[in-house]
């Protein structure tokens, strides 16, 4: 039987779902015009930011498009475009529905939660399915064109390039207009989240969709791709040519099992969404681990491929309800972090922080068991132990049809919030997409943890490819240039963050003085008699945004080539090593104290500690502002930063020599 044929099918029955989930979303009512009109403003600044951040990275996809053609040849060159195209596509889709679907849930609110929950879900879901549908139809169909995995390597870095970009780019955004709607509306003028009298919160809105849907959904196509072709390279160096197909064959598992969970994905009455959701992700797991099974079994290969498949699987359901207990509401961090806001922001900021460090110990740990379970099980059953790891990274990403359903629901319930506050809907409305809201965060918090889970071993995987790949049997730690590469790679993600959240800063000032000259000037504008600029700030932050990107872009690409050509390939590789040690502890941090402030400002609001408008509440909006760049802006963009240099070093492993100093 030719498995491979699996794949492509089951790319293809992946978008079909995806593209009748789309319609059905949007023939979904919206009612009322000034609804329409607040959906309307939020889908135009939104496709505008999307529009202009395409055509810059058109770009630069040309140009690494032709240095490819000249250095590697045109296949590979081919191939980095449309990995390229792909995931612009896969994220604009996801937008698309996201956009449509923020107005419809908030109308579906009128009828209870369960209706906007399902409105909100399957809209979220077309982004999960169209992501693993694209990733996976390119992957196979150029392997069934060329044979060769190092081809297909070429579609991923074309994926991963443009997906640090669009996250970079959409988390400066988001987080730009975010903290200025906070830090004026809220703390100064003591308004609601989304009112439609602060003249940032379109801009806020818009930044929902270009950060947490098509920039997350860019990140998680990503490693998506990365592990499969990771995986596959191994395969074709261990010569096996089953070996290089397996990958292919178990995501085509993956999204049949995420269908199938997602049709179990119901609210029931009283019940808070957060446990649908999780309950969704629990049952994904259940069928992955049965059809993966089959796959091995029926394949006639080793029992090793599948308990090391079924090892990353179950670490990164871990590592993600991990994050959900250091970020839910009904969790002891977050309750924690709220109580002692009432002493201020500092003691706010320093609680949320030790929480974020603490919440790194569980998700290592289970990287480490992860790691260690695929490596000795593999070899067990004769299976070189490397391969095993490779495997466990694509049973972890097998899920992702429904854990970017999950995540993309979390934007999608933000804004409906905003439209029905925007609106002047009823407080039981509104009531309804708070809650949808609420468990929206925690969504997207465990989709946070588990990218950072899947790109930990992603690129241990990628690791041993570039290893393979440029002949390397060990690294010396005792010979400078690999202390110096690790060096250099250790120092990678804290000043990849730092740029970013630097951007953010500088931007969110501009935003907050743009903020204030409105309310100072604009006559009626406190009053509710006058409408704010909303244009004015949405360029303030997509230019922004724009500007920002080159300088962390880069760093990103051209570091691991000048390491390889000035020390050499064992100093690449040490990079490579030192930059995932440092990268996957800032992602953790990061991801998980973010959302945990975002969460203990939330619990406030719903009337703990005082409420809105209290002295704790005002403490947790600024914990909140530190976190808004942490989760949504450098944490998630850290996954991609080490996936792109990974994949770049993969590439130029080929022509990489000794260096000036081997």
């Amino acid at each position: 039987m030719d498995w491979l044929i699996l794949a492509p099918i089951s790319g293809i029955i992946s978008m079909i779902a995806a593209g009748y989930l789309y319609y059905w979303v949007v023939y979904r009512n919206t009612d009322t015009e000034k609804m329409r009109e607040v959906g309307g403003a939020i889908e135009e600044g939104a496709s505008a930011y999307l529009r202009r951040l395409y055509q810059a990275l058109g770009g630069v996809v040309f140009i690494v498009g032709i240095i490819l053609l000249v250095a590697v040849g045109w296949q590979n060159a081919i191939a980095y475009i449309v990995g390229s195209i792909c995931s612009a596509f896969a994220g604009y889709l996801g937008m698309r529905v996201a956009l449509k679907g923020n107005s419809r849930t908030a109308y579906a609110a009128h009828y209870g939660l369960n209706r906007a929950f399902s409105v909100s879900f399957f809209a979220g879901s077309v982004m999960g399915l169209s992501m693993v549908g694209l990733a996976l139809l390119g992957i196979s169909i150029f392997y069934y064109i060329f044979k060769d995995p190092h081809i297909v390597l070429s579609f991923s870095l074309g994926a991963s390039s443009l997906a640090l970009l669009a996250k970079a780019g959409g988390g400066i955004y988001t987080k730009t207009a975010d903290i200025g709607a906070d830090l004026v509306g809220k703390v100064e003028m003591d308004l609601a989240e989304d009112d439609p009298r602060n003249p940032a919160v379109v801009a806020d809105n818009v930044g929902d969709n270009v950060g947490d849907v098509a920039g997350m959904g860019a990140d998680l196509f990503d490693s998506y791709v990365a592990s499969v072709v990771a995986a596959m390279i191994l395969g074709a160096a261990l010569f096996q040519l089953d070996w290089v197909i397996l990958p292919m064959v178990l995501s085509a598992a993956g999204i049949l099992a995420a269908l199938l969970g997602m049709l179990l994905v119901r609210t029931r009455e009283g019940e808070n969404p957060g446990k649908a959701l999780n309950r969704g992700t629990i049952f994904t797991a259940v069928f992955f681990t049965v059809l993966s099974f089959l796959v091995v079994r029926l394949m006639g290969a080793s029992m090793g491929l599948f308990w090391a498949t079924f090892a990353g699987m179950a670490a990164g359901v871990v590592i993600g309800f991990t994050s959900d207990y250091f970020t839910s509401t009904e969790q002891v961090a977050v309750q924690r972090t709220a109580e002692v806001s009432k002493t201020g922001s500092a003691i706010t900021i320093i609680t949320g922080f030790s929480y974020g460090l603490l919440s790194i110990v569980p998700s290592i740990v289970g990287i480490c068991i992860a790691t260690l379970a695929s490596w000795y099980v593999a070899e067990y059953f004769g299976v070189p132990g490397v391969y095993g790891v490779s495997l466990a990274a694509v049973g972890m990403l097998a899920l992702s049809g429904m854990v970017v359903s999950a995540d993309a629901y979390g934007p999608i319930v933000d804004n409906a919030k905003g439209v029905a506050e925007q609106s002047g809907m009823s407080k039981e409305v509104i009531d309804i997409a708070d809650e949808l809201d609420a468990a929206g965060n925690t969504a997207k918090a465990i989709t946070k943890g588990f990218a950072i889970g899947a790109a930990a071993l992603t690129v241990l995987a990628l690791f041993q490819a570039y290893t393979e790949t440029a002949g390397i049997e060990g690294l010396n730690m005792l010979t400078p240039p690999v202390i110096v590469g690790i060096f250099l790679g250790a120092m990678m993600p804290p000043l990849f963050s730092a740029l970013l959240m630097l951007s953010v800063g500088k931007n969110a000032f501009a935003m907050v003085n743009e903020v204030r000259r409105q309310f100072r000037e604009i006559p009626g504008l406190m009053a509710g008699t006058a409408r704010p600029d909303y244009r004015t700030c949405v360029d303030i932050a997509a230019k922004g945004a724009l500007r920002e990107l080159i300088v962390p872009g880069g760093l990103a690409m051209l570091s691991p080539v000048l390491v390889g050509v000035i020390l050499g390939k064992a100093a690449l590789g040490a990079f490579l090593g030192g930059s995932i040690f440092t990268g996957i502890i800032f992602a953790l941090l990061m991801a998980n104290a973010g959302g945990l402030w975002d969460n203990a400002k939330k619990l406030i609001e719903s009337g703990a500690h005082g409420g809105k408008g209290s002295e704790a509440h005002k403490a947790a909006v600024v914990g909140d502002t530190v976190g808004d760049p942490f989760k949504d802006t450098a944490g998630p963009s850290i996954n991609t930063l080490i996936t792109v240099m990974s994949l770049v070093a993969t590439v130029i492993a080929p022509f990489i020599g000794q260096g000036l100093l081997g």
